[in-house]
């Protein structure tokens, strides 16, 4: 008989407990924060702060005037995190991100080369219209979130502690674009797609941002009570129940699984970091929503952004008007 939760002994429990009931305050907190300047985007407000809490990297996917620029901005400053933002664009080079060695003349005459740091030197960066650049600069940043360190004239620079990408992309305007390779966009732990506020947000929205005075974020967090989150995440327990239905669903998304109404319409599917990035997210989400523990619910409500952009429909699904979104809710429909 298995146990009931994996990775966690009774003594491991307690102070898990404990130290979730002291994090649960700061995050709320943080949300709070952004609340004030980000309006109507409570799900997108979430998903972006589980994926800083579960220490990866996001990719926000929106139409233009969505407040996407604005909210990596507003992290910045609630978490206590460096933020800089880099505009992608088709004649962006690797240099230009990571950074370049410069020859200097000192004043005795001699000569040396310094090492000058690109803008992925910060703990929050921002890539905006990742899919604008060209595939060698995308794959320069992509490396950088992967190995979490660049390497520039055989010299390894280290990146700060904590590191996230925070990227855009706009679904509309696709000529010119170099859409991002299924093996960079795994790199992402999710896909946030962002959406048009409602009515009454949208008033909000109209009312407090034209007016005299603007709301301003203000810090809560610090890069140190970041990666303490970030490690609490780690340590979190989760069910048996849970760690099997993230199997069920990350297996039953590849090819020729038989599972569901659109089985058949699967090109290609999630590998093991898929199970990976869902099994982080649903604990950061349930420390987020001041749970010691993660449900089902949160595999649900996470099964989307975490597999969306790790899979691919067949000519003929696409054809007969199936969507990933489509194939995803029908599997999710079978957890539990």
């Amino acid at each position: 008989m298995s146990a009931p939760f994996i990775a966690s002994t009774a003594t491991d429990t307690d102070r898990i407990v404990a130290d979730a009931e002291a994090a649960v305050e700061r995050i709320v907190a943080a949300r709070t924060a952004i609340a004030r300047v980000i309006f109507g985007q409570e799900s997108v407000v979430e998903r972006a702060l589980i994926t800083v809490l579960a220490g990866g990297h996001g990719l926000l996917v929106g139409v233009p005037g969505l407040a996407k620029t604005k909210l990596v901005e507003t992290m910045g400053t609630v978490l206590g995190l460096s933020e800089r933002r880099i505009q992608f664009t088709p004649d962006l080079m690797p240099s230009d991100i990571l950074g370049s060695e410069v020859l200097e003349q000192a004043t005795d005459g001699t000569r040396a080369f310094r090492f000058v740091r690109g803008p992925v030197f910060a703990q929050l960066l921002m890539a905006d219209e990742i899919n604008r650049a060209s595939p060698r600069t995308q794959s320069a940043l992509l490396q950088a979130m992967q190995e979490r360190h660049v390497t520039v004239a055989g010299q390894r620079h280290d990146l700060p502690e904590p590191f996230h990408v925070l990227a855009t992309q706009n679904p509309l305007e696709q000529e010119g674009t170099y859409p991002l390779p299924e093996a960079q966009l795994d790199r992402f732990l999710l896909q946030i797609d962002v959406h048009y506020p409602d009515r009454e947000s949208e008033r909000r929205i109209l009312l407090e941002t034209t007016g005299a005075e603007e709301a301003r974020a203000e810090p809560v967090l610090d890069p140190a009570e970041i990666i303490a989150l970030q490690r609490l995440v780690r340590r979190v327990p989760v069910g048996e129940s849970v760690v099997e239905s993230i199997l069920d669903l990350v297996r039953s998304a590849r090819p020729d699984s038989g599972v569901g109404r659109h089985g058949k319409a699967i090109a290609w599917g999630p590998g093991p970091r898929a199970s990976q990035a869902l099994m982080l997210t649903v604990r950061a989400r349930a420390l987020a929503q001041g749970r010691l523990a993660p449900s089902l619910d949160d595999v649900r409500a996470l099964a989307e952004p975490v597999l969306q952009h790790r899979m691919a429909l067949t000519f003929a699904a696409r054809a007969d008007g199936v969507t990933i979104r489509d194939v995803i809710a029908d599997l999710t429909g079978r957890i539990g």
